[in-house]
């Protein structure tokens, strides 16, 4: 059995699909091996990931991008050439055209331009819908992220749920095991000297960041003065207000913009907690790294994140400042909690690493390469 895994995001600007499939693809070598798993366009090896640009220089990234377009210019027939002797290709987002010959299967990451539409471009909401009518309903196998994605293509999509298989996102190695001196490090990096509380992610509607920072605003003084709120992500869409807001935001708000991939295990074992009151998420990939990293939750009572973080976290809804208020009160002033649930959601933690994830993706390829 081969299988072509489409991994052209690693040469683009992204963020958690990239950061997904560069240590996906890894695993799954680890595993199976390299002539068992290949990589398009022409990706015979992995470099350093960087969110905010391609993983190879862009001498060797132009020549690759060239081969995606060709593909999707010329259509099926030089897919087909490209998947030569593969009998699975698994698709990304960024392919216009199924295989003929070879199956297909995707990752479905999650349904937030269906749900919540107003919280994305326009273009943004088309291309994830042609996706859907091209590729996912096309496809004879997918993956889903969580069961609530799952549920969510079911419901929205209409596809028949023998087609979906749930299969988690893993988690780097890197938060798992943290040294304490990595995490001296980057608090010096960042000028760090307060407790924090830390909240990961692009600065964009649905993170719902706003309504944190009402929460953190509202805390009591003396709470306030003791630490910090840390806000650490690339800016995204729509995000002006919330960017400008942050900026003037009293002492005690700290945005660091974009943190890179090598320093975000020490800055997450470092927080007193994680704050990801996001309003939909298929997944949650922060939350998973902050329990693997030892670390408290408070994360939403909605979509994915109940079912990520299980009995490992501090739910609450998301639309009330009063309820994220409340749950930041309750582990800043409760070390004892907080140690409670941080060893609840290492242990929860261990369902994402990601050789148990590559083995169950292992197995989805088989039964779809047999079927």
């Amino acid at each position: 059995m081969r299988i072509m895994i489409d991994a052209t995001p690693l040469l683009l600007r992204s963020a958690g699909v990239k950061g997904h499939i560069y240590y996906w693809l890894e695993a799954l070598r680890r595993l199976a091996g390299h002539q068992m798993i290949r990589a398009f366009p022409f990706i015979q090896r992995t470099a350093g990931l960087d969110h905010e640009r391609s993983i190879f220089s862009p001498w060797t990234t132009y020549p690759r991008l060239a081969a995606l377009y060709g593909v999707n210019w010329l259509g099926s027939p030089a897919l087909d050439l490209c998947l030569k002797g593969c009998d699975v290709f698994h698709a990304s987002n960024q392919v216009r055209h199924p295989p003929r010959k070879a199956k297909l299967t995707a990752t479905i990451f999650d349904l937030t331009t269906t749900k919540l539409p107003e919280m994305h471009t326009a273009a943004n909401v088309q291309a994830d819908a042609w996706f859907a009518e091209r590729i996912l309903k096309k496809a004879d196998g997918l993956i889903a992220i969580s069961e609530s994605t799952r549920q969510d293509a079911i419901e929205l999509l209409g596809i028949p749920e023998e087609k979906i298989e749930t299969v988690p996102c893993g988690v780097s190695e890197a938060y798992f095991h943290v040294p304490v001196a990595d995490v001296l490090e980057v608090k010096e990096l960042y000028q760090l000297s307060k407790p924090y509380a830390l909240s990961v992610g692009t600065v964009e509607p649905r993170k719902n960041l706003d309504r944190l920072l009402d929460a953190w605003l509202g805390l009591e003084p003396d709470l306030r003065q003791h630490h910090e709120l840390v806000l650490a992500g690339p800016p995204g869409w729509k995000s002006e207000n919330t960017l400008r807001r942050i900026a003037g935001a009293p002492e005690g708000v700290r945005y660091l913009g974009y943190v890179p991939e090598q320093f975000l295990p020490a800055l997450t074992a470092g927080a007193v907690l994680l704050a990801y009151p996001s309003l939909y998420e298929g997944f949650g990939l922060p939350l998973a790294q902050a329990m693997a990293a030892g670390v408290a939750t408070i994360t939403s009572n909605v979509s994915s994140m109940p079912e990520v973080a299980g009995d490992g976290a501090v739910l609450v809804d998301p639309f009330s400042v009063t309820e994220i208020r409340t749950a930041l009160t309750r582990l800043l002033e409760n070390p004892t909690l907080r140690e409670r649930l941080a060893a609840r959601g290492r242990e929860r933690a261990q369902n994402y690493r990601w050789q148990r994830v590559a083995r169950r993706s292992l197995l989805f390829f088989e039964r779809i390469a047999g079927s």
